[in-house]
């Protein structure tokens, strides 16, 4: 199996091997050239849809570019989409896809290359994360993670209207990652602290929490397909994978970490 996958705007490809036994994973340059992506600066996000067919990233710059993936025919070119780009997510249509600064978050619907929403922050609040998730077929979320003079918040908005529906303040820390997992059922939220908390989507409360999860600050959040699991990465240089316990179920959590020196 070979896969492809980016870091900043140079191309790598890994290959893993067939079956279950224990190997290792090779990562190298890929000999493919992104002419597209050649002297555009640092980019800070970027992000597939959902079936893999659009590429979306954005610059330091504040520019934002999507292609079609992997013609890289371009579909959205905007200069000065936010005076720098810091996160990015299409939703789980791929119908839209949100794009944010420091000071301001918004909606572009990716068929007419046109913003239809912006969304401003509060007086102490600075977007740091946004993502989409499907609660159900009728009741979508956008989510935006804000760091606040009080800690870690969490947004809510409607994303019909695309008005706030809820502000969630839900640590004290500084969030420094966050995602959402597949079923929509759980947020996951690591702070500077290295402290990760999942949270329940639907009342905003800690699912579970893990207090020094990390000795640095945590980097990087992804949840396992089935939302069972979730895989968190520090500035400290470790990876952990830590099971979610379902509170109406008995049974232990189990913890697992991972050292890379």
């Amino acid at each position: 199996i070979s896969r492809i996958i980016f870091f900043v705007f140079r191309l790598f490809e890994w290959k893993e091997s067939e079956g279950n036994e224990v190997h290792k994973l090779g990562v190298k340059v890929s000999e493919k050239v992104l002419i597209q992506l050649e002297d555009v600066g640092q980019q800070l996000a970027l992000t597939f849809n959902s079936e893999g067919s659009v590429l979306a990233v954005g610059g330091e710059d504040g520019s934002l570019r999507v292609f079609k993936w992997p013609s890289m025919k371009i579909v959205l070119n905007e200069a000065q989409a936010h005076s720098s780009v810091k996160n990015l997510d299409f939703s789980c249509d791929g119908k839209f896809l949100v794009s944010l600064g420091s000071g301001l978050c918004r909606i572009w619907d990716v068929t007419s290359s046109k913003v239809v929403a912006s969304l401003a922050k509060g007086n102490d609040e600075v977007f740091a994360f946004c993502r989409f998730s499907q609660i159900n077929d009728k009741n979508p979320h956008l989510y935006i993670a804000a760091v606040t003079d009080y800690g870690g918040s969490i947004l809510t908005y409607n994303t019909t209207t695309w008005k706030r529906i809820r502000t969630s303040r839900v640590v004290r820390e500084a969030i420094s990652a966050f995602n959402v997992s597949s079923d929509g059922k759980f947020l996951a939220v690591g702070t500077v602290g290295g402290d990760l908390f999942i949270l329940n989507s639907a009342n905003m409360r800690v699912q579970m929490m893990v207090k020094k999860a990390h000795l640095g600050l945590v980097t990087a959040l992804t949840f396992s397909p089935d939302s069972r699991a979730l895989v968190s990465a520090s500035l400290d240089s470790s990876a952990r994978l830590t099971l979610i316990k379902d509170k109406t179920s008995s049974g232990t959590c189990l913890f697992l970490i991972f050292w890379f020196c």
